[in-house]
């Protein structure tokens, strides 16, 4: 395992990637949050507490289960309910690991299925390559281009983010 960003790194990439959310938006007050669960909620509230100190505003978030979306077969579970209006509002997607685009394709079925954005925007802690659709990410903590052998996971027990190489045995 390689240690791609510490936690003062990840820390620094957070505030960095809250600075560029406040700057692409003139208002903040249309700005919903979604984080994907898991992960990507606990980096979608690290944001919005940024958000808050940074420009004292307390925008929305809400965490959205993605699994009712897949297109694969792990589909399973009941789409969650979101107490929030999400019409006409810029709606800024935030998740971990940026891999295939899969994830991200059913977060923005779960959205449309409650509501109609304004915009839906992506952020992602790292980018790791590989896409299977075409999903671009706004904002970016760290581009990380891997091989398929490789994983990034974000660990939330200790807040970084590493490089994991899974070695595959071709018999």
């Amino acid at each position: 395992m390689k240690t791609i960003l510490d936690t003062q790194q990840l820390h620094r990439t957070l505030k960095r990637m809250t600075h560029e959310i406040i700057e692409a938006f003139p208002s903040l007050e249309d700005v919903v949050l979604c984080g994907i669960e898991s992960k990507g909620v606990i980096l979608a509230n690290e944001i919005k507490q940024l958000i808050k100190s940074f420009s004292d505003v307390d925008v929305p978030l809400f965490a959205l289960n993605i699994q009712p979306f897949r297109d694969d077969e792990k589909k399973f579970g009941q789409p969650n309910k979101i107490d929030i209006d999400l019409n006409n509002k810029n709606i800024v997607v935030i998740d971990d690991v940026l891999f295939t685009g899969r994830t991200v394709r059913a977060a923005i079925d779960g959205i449309m299925l409650n509501g109609r954005p304004k915009n839906i925007k992506l952020a992602v802690l790292v980018d790791r390559g590989h896409r299977e659709l075409p999903i671009r990410p706004d904002f970016i903590g760290k581009n990380m281009p891997t091989s398929m052998q490789e994983n990034v996971l974000f660990r939330k027990a200790y807040m970084d983010v590493i490089l994991e190489v899974t070695h595959e045995n071709n018999t």
